[in-house]
């Protein structure tokens, strides 16, 4: 464990040296640490305040109190968090939640840990938020919190347009031309560029509008939906519909659990056009300054070759993918090879080479995808695997999303408790649980997957995808089928050698052997996410961005959503649930600036 930056313990129930606390009333005792705590904070009486928690405990924050992503851990870092920001935020109006879903609730997570969860709304200076608490018994039948969230979810002054303040004015003709306007930003500039038109970006563009900030998203491809679109023909979602909604408008009763790539580009083209956002397509960006005097870009916007618009904005946004260019191994000899050699960002269909053999270098979700679509239209298929993978069911994975992530289950309470717990929490939770499903529910896809030869791992530190999604943005394997074909031997795998170079008829490997192959796809990701930034805005920017994605020192994902180490420039990096839920931190965080809400030079902990 030396080498492990998160080594916290598990507040179980044998270190806390008590028993199964089943018989509490749940309410009662959330009801009395909530008057306890809401009475320290009036008073702002930091020492009492964190008298309430574990000496090991955390309080996590998302831009409630520090207009950042947070975790304080241990009673020193969270007075430090209090003494530095509990006057400032003006912490408010403490209440217990207790609607359905949301009220008190006593969970046994696991034989030997037991907490208790409860909610509670709060207000501060300008907004108001839900607050997720843990609470842990301790032997003198006291209860103290191991976590605290609060996190912010609405600003006061500027709410969203939704519901009763949207739009109830009757429009007699004019809609069209309005629309027309808007859009081409005849009259004005806009106060934020989104770079990218795939979900994280107009997710974000949708957020920022809705919040009162003028948004323009701009996109080199010639249709809204095309980042999706233009990927190869057999990528579907491996996360369920439950967990991938979209905000402001969720997909319709009759969507299917996975979604096809295809359908999720057209989606996103309507989503677009029924949310009324600003997208100006087939442009790119071909010029950018700032002025630290006045903090703004200028952007010169080069429309299709039609039109070039310079633009004045305070704010641009990255939504250009959770990675930067596609990374190709550089291997020897590829002049020498007689077939085709692709990225899979570059691959479209096996239908293109039925009849050929081909070869996938690369073990992860969109190898597998690319293999199991050569298996399906018989080509001669085998996959290289560089080093070993995690492979988890789709019935695994909707089983751990499911409980709250359903039908019933309200969208934003699920987001709000799937970021409830700090990741150290999170990890050690990961690491009772992944190989408990490998034991029981992929037993057999796993030990049937190592009769074949094809190396598997449990993720880094034993927990995970969702370690490996968070730390490296992949490294994983969904199975949606692939491993029954690898197991059935119908895709072939060939590890434990180098590539030494390509020949004339396919791959060279140290130990002598030869694949022959007329198709060769690299599923070997992509680079850092910084890399289009930097051919955007410069060296110069791009050396102030220390890092984008990955976990910093506290858990948190580093540079995205959140400021990333120069001012009016972010990046929307994610999944669809992370965008779904990160998007309007990212959009109260611009229009906290934009009204002077927000400084951060302000904020020092």
């Amino acid at each position: 464990m030396a080498t492990d930056s998160f080594p916290q313990r598990l507040p179980t129930l044998d270190r806390l040296g008590v028993t199964d606390p089943s018989n509490v009333s749940s309410s009662e005792v959330a009801t009395e640490w909530l008057d306890a705590f809401s009475a320290a904070i009036t008073q702002s009486d930091t020492a009492a305040v964190v008298d309430l928690f574990l000496e090991d405990g955390f309080w996590k924050d998302v831009i409630a109190l520090t207009w950042d992503f947070r975790t304080f851990e241990g009673r020193k870092d969270i007075r430090k968090l209090l003494d530095a920001r509990l006057v400032a935020t003006g912490l408010n109006e403490l209440r217990l939640l207790q609607e359905p879903l949301n009220e008190p609730v006593l969970q046994k997570v696991y034989h030997d840990l037991v907490w208790l969860r409860f909610c509670f709304g709060f207000t501060t200076k300008h907004g108001e938020g839900t607050a997720v608490v843990y609470l842990v018994p301790l032997p003198d039948s006291k209860w103290k919190a191991y976590t605290l969230l609060t996190c912010l979810n609405s600003l006061t002054d500027f709410p969203q347009k939704l519901g009763p303040l949207r739009n109830w004015e009757t429009d007699h003709g004019s809609w069209e031309e309005k629309r027309r306007q808007e859009t081409e930003f005849s009259n004005n500039d806009p106060t934020v560029i989104v770079i990218g038109a795939g979900h994280s970006g107009l997710e974000t563009a949708a957020s920022l509008k809705y919040i009162g900030v003028p948004t323009l998203v701009i996109d080199k491809k010639p249709r809204v939906g095309d980042s999706w679109r233009d990927r190869y023909k057999a990528l579907c979602l491996h996360d369920t519909i439950w967990y991938n909604q979209t905000p402001y408008l969720k997909f319709p009763p009759t969507w299917p659990v996975y979604t096809p790539a295809a359908k999720l580009a057209d989606w996103l083209e309507a989503y677009a056009s029924f949310l009324e956002l600003d997208v100006w397509t087939a442009s790119t960006i071909t010029k950018t300054s700032w002025n630290d005097s006045t903090k703004t870009w200028s952007v010169e916007v080069n429309r299709g070759g039609k039109d070039t618009r310079v633009l004045t904005v305070k704010h641009l946004v990255f939504a250009t993918g959770s990675g930067g260019r596609p990374n190709v191994p550089d291997i020897p000899g590829k002049a020498s090879f007689k077939g085709s050699a692709v990225h899979s960002s570059e691959f479209k269909s096996a239908a293109n080479h039925i009849g050929q053999k081909a070869i996938v270098i690369g073990c992860c979700n969109s190898a597998h995808d690319i293999a199991q679509d050569f298996c399906s239209h018989g080509v001669d298929i085998t996959m290289y695997q560089r080093s070993s993978t995690f492979v988890i069911s789709t019935k695994s994975v909707a089983a751990m999303l499911g409980d709250i992530y359903n039908d019933d289950f309200p969208t934003e309470l699920a987001d709000t408790y799937d970021t409830s717990l700090p990741w150290a929490v999170v990890r050690r939770l990961l690491q009772r649980m992944v190989p408990m499903v490998a034991e029981t529910t992929d037993k057999a896809i796993l030990d049937g997957l190592a009769k074949v030869g094809f190396k598997t791992n449990l993720g880094l530190h034993g927990a995970g995808n969702t370690s490996l999604y968070l730390e490296r943005g992949g490294g994983y394997y969904i199975d949606t089928g692939a491993s029954k074909s690898i197991i059935d031997g119908n895709i072939k795998i060939k590890n434990g050698s180098a590539i030494e170079s390509f020949t004339e008829n396919g791959l060279r490997f140290a130990d002598g052997t030869e694949l022959q192959a007329d198709i060769i796809v690299f599923a070997t990701g992509y680079g850092d996410p910084r890399d289009f930034m930097r051919e955007v805005c410069g060296d110069e920017v791009a050396s102030k961005i220390t890092r984008v994605w990955g976990l910093d020192e506290e858990g948190q994902t580093a540079g995205a959503w959140r400021y990333c180490g120069h001012d009016g420039l972010w990046f929307a990096n994610g999944d669809l649930a992370l965008s779904r839920f990160h998007s309007l931190h990212l959009a109260m965080q611009i229009k906290a600036i934009e009204e002077g809400i927000l400084n951060k030079a302000d904020i020092v902990i």
